[in-house]
């Protein structure tokens, strides 16, 4: 009820919000998908929102398992790669929509990579001020990292995910056999995410890949299934601690810093889980030189990251002068100055007094990046 003060009005609006939803894996589940939202009922017209890339592979399948359930069903192409991450990307999605006669009784669906994840649920945060969404991730790095915890976004030309919401999925779909289309590039880009999981959360996990990085590029099934299960897992974990990121969420962020600096520097020609391998090499020089890693766990991170194909150096065009002006637009950074996450150990981060976060003098910052060439 409002109060009435002599010179003003209070409006009382405390409530609680149930964000809660499954995470489902199994393999070739696509008729599961049109089932429960059958059964479901979020809305009477389904958007889904794939790219260029994905589209052609699976759209089509998507759509014929809705349409045998009854679902109305129309599908939103969007040109692949980080560069489409743009507002004026989604609001012309948003515009095409509304010409199909979109309405707040829509549901969109998420069929793709991180950059789809990320721009559909961005589109369903804002669209009619909000709809519900599903995540049906098709790669390796959707399927660890961006598909849960309902971070959405899109970046601009002074950094990556600086505009964006967070918007929960009502469900997440992992059908494993997705992964059987990805290019090798593609498969192995996604092992950063998932290696990192491993140094910010969970030794075993860690030593889990270190002895089966051999069989995991075989793109062993039931290892496929394994990984999926555990990266949901511990990201999971966290953000029903932190879901908004006010705290340990930011051990999320492990290797991001600096790596989201070099992703956008290279005008986003580089995949974000190759910056993100670099940028686990960059901090863990840092913490190393800060109080956390010790040479030998630093040793054991670039030996996995190496072994599972992916870069841990930075690239000669890119200064590091321009990396450090970058961080300084990084989403953790306070007071003009960049922060990062570092390990304590691999397993385990640094509090920094539950803030997950620490500014670094800059002489150490610069060190280990001359250290990453």
């Amino acid at each position: 009820m409002v109060q009435a003060h002599k010179h003003s009005l209070r409006l009382t609006l405390q409530r609680s919000i149930d964000d809660s939803y499954d995470i489902v894996f199994g393999f070739d589940i696509f008729q599961e998908i049109g089932d429960w939202l059958k059964t479901e009922r979020l809305g009477s017209k389904h958007a889904i929102i794939t790219d260029s890339n994905v589209g052609p592979l699976h759209a089509s399948r998507l759509e014929e398992t809705l349409q045998r359930a009854d679902i109305k069903t129309d599908t939103f192409v969007i040109p692949a790669g980080e560069a489409s991450k743009r507002a004026e990307v989604c609001l012309d999605i948003i515009g095409q929509m509304s010409q199909r006669k979109y309405g707040r009784d829509s549901v969109i669906l998420a069929l793709g990579g991180g950059v789809v994840g990320d721009m559909a649920g961005f589109i369903a945060a804002i669209f009619n001020r909000g709809v519900p969404f599903v995540q049906i991730p098709t790669t390796v790095l959707a399927q660890a990292d961006a598909s849960v915890g309902g971070k959405t976004g899109v970046d601009l030309k002074y950094g990556k995910n600086l505009v964006g919401a967070f918007w929960q999925p009502k469900r997440v779909y992992i059908d494993i056999d997705t992964l059987k289309t990805l290019p090798d590039e593609e498969y192995v880009n996604g092992l950063a995410e998932t290696i990192k999981h491993g140094v910010i959360y969970d030794r075993n996990f860690f030593d889990f890949l270190e002895e089966h990085m051999w069989l995991i590029l075989q793109r062993d099934s039931k290892m496929a299934f394994q990984i999926a299960r555990t990266n949901c897992m511990i990201k999971g974990s966290v953000v029903e601690i932190d879901p908004n990121e006010k705290g340990l969420r930011r051990i999320l962020n492990y290797g991001h810093t600096a790596g989201h600096a070099i992703e956008s520097l290279s005008d986003y020609k580089m995949p974000h889980g190759h910056c993100v391998s670099i940028g686990m090499m960059i901090a863990g020089r840092i913490a190393r030189d800060f109080g956390g890693l010790s040479q030998e766990e630093l040793d054991r991170q670039e030996r996995l990251l190496i072994a599972a194909g992916l870069p841990v150096t930075i690239p000669s065009h890119i200064p590091d002068d321009d990396i450090i002006e970058i961080t300084l637009l990084d989403k953790k950074a306070k007071d003009g100055k960049a922060r990062y996450s570092l390990p304590k150990r691999i397993g385990e981060m640094n509090d920094y007094g539950g803030a997950y976060a620490t500014y670094v003098p800059e002489g150490i910052v610069r060190s280990a990046l001359r250290a990453t060439r």
